[in-house]
Formats: C-alpha cells, structure tokens, sequence
C-alpha cells in the first residue's frame, strides 16, 4: 500500500497544551510522493519491520503496532506476525516535515485493520493513531485537503483550490522537537490568532499567491536559526518543520 506524503500550505501555532503545541494548519496530501508499505510472509521471531533505510530510534510503525495491541487486539496481532512481518521502503525523506512517519503509521493501521478483520471504525482508528502522533489522524481520515486544529486531532475537510506543486528536498535534516523548543522559548510572542483564523478561510491557491513564506509558517524562523544552512527562496514554502520545501509548479 502507497503511504503518501504531506504539505503544510500554513502552519500557525496557536497555543499550547502541555508539551504539545496546538496549531491551526492546511494540510494537503501529496499523492507522486509515497513509501510503500507491504506484509510478507515468512517464519518471524515477534513483530518486526523490514527496511532498507537505517531509522534512528523506534519505528511509529512499532508504536502503531502496541498501540492496537493496547486497543485489545494483541492475539490476532501476535497471531498474524508470528508468520509475517512488516516491509517498508521509504522515498519521503526523513526530517523533511512531509509527515513519512505519521503516514507509516497511518498506512500500518489500516492495513493490519483490513488484513486481520479487526473491523475497526475509521473514527476509532482515528482515536487510535491520535496517540501516535500529530499527523496520524490526518493519514486516517482519507481527505486530501483539510484545516486540522488542536494537537493534529481535530480535521475539518476544506474544498480547495489545489495548484500543482514541486516538492524540494533541502540536504538538512530538521529535528521537529528542537524547532518546535526554539518557536516556545523566542517566538511564542508572535502568534497571530486572527491571521491564523483568516488563512482557514482562504484557498490555497489565494494563501500562497498573497502572502511570504515566513508569514504563512511559523517554524520557518525557528528552523532557520537552529539550520543557518536552511536556505529558501522567496518562491519556497516550509513544510512543517523543514526541512523540506514546496512551491508551485
């Protein structure tokens, strides 16, 4: 199964809830750019993920697997991966802010909930993937475009104008909690909430044709002061938290 990237065509952060930041986003799917996601049969010692690409720390996809095994259905996973096990080929970069992990994630949920018969609900997956990550519920919930809120769990499907995009890989790899630190510690002061709530209303076509990069992205100025080598042109857009770009085509 294709496990598809994603933009952020505005990311305002609009407050804080714990150590989670709450945000106000667009968000829309980019659909030429996916890893692929596959079960393969085999003898297997326990769950475990096959890749070509080294991933420093746990895989979400082992955070998606205990989570479902949290949810009660720990038999029918130990059962089904006691003979196959998870491959994963990745071409979303990592520490890009295309949301690669949380889509990994997404795509292993839906694919073990209709493999193993788990007849999970889509708004119960969702429930599920929100305490994997920010993104998770966004790859959950099928929609190309949508305005997501609160920590990444609330998605309120928009009807968009969507240009055609270039995705720019930039040769930085982005620590989204470090970004995320340095926005909380020297630039919590600049939030905007009226901005924030006007971009919700716009398409995205009229956002990125009317406003700078470093307006539409709150984490641009963070990633660039931790990154001094993040370097963007005027006609580039941040995803996320960097480092990757995106501009129309």
């Amino acid at each position: 199964m294709k496990s598809f990237a994603k933009i952020n065509i505005f990311l305002k952060i609009t407050g804080t809830r714990g150590n989670y930041h709450e945000l106000n986003s667009r968000f829309v799917l980019i659909k030429n750019l996916f890893d692929e996601i596959s079960f393969k049969s085999g003898n297997f010692e326990g769950f475990c993920i096959k890749t070509e690409t080294e991933i420093n720390g746990e895989n979400i996809i082992n955070k998606a697997y205990n989570e479902l095994c949290k949810a009660g259905f720990s038999h029918e996973l130990n059962e089904f991966f006691k003979n196959n096990c998870v491959t994963l080929k990745k071409n979303i970069p990592l520490g890009g802010g295309l949301g690669g992990g949380s889509s990994n994630a997404a795509t292993f949920l839906k694919m073990a909930n209709e493999e193993l018969n788990l007849k999970i609900s889509k708004r119960n997956l969702m429930k599920i993937g929100a305490k994997i990550g920010a993104d998770v519920s966004f790859f959950l919930s099928d929609e190309i475009c949508a305005n997501v809120s609160g920590i990444g769990e609330i998605i309120m499907p928009f009807d968009d104008e969507i240009p055609n995009f270039e995705i720019l890989q930039k040769p930085v790899c982005c620590d989204t909690a470090k970004v995320y630190k340095e926005f909380r510690a020297h630039f919590f002061d600049t939030i905007n909430l009226k901005f924030s709530a006007r971009l919700s209303r716009l398409k995205s076509s009229e956002i990125l044709a009317n406003f700078k990069n470093y307006m539409l992205n709150d984490l641009l100025v963070p990633a660039q002061k931790i990154y001094p080598n993040l370097k963007i042109n005027n006609d580039e857009f941040l995803s996320g938290s960097g480092s990757s770009c995106f501009k129309v085509k």
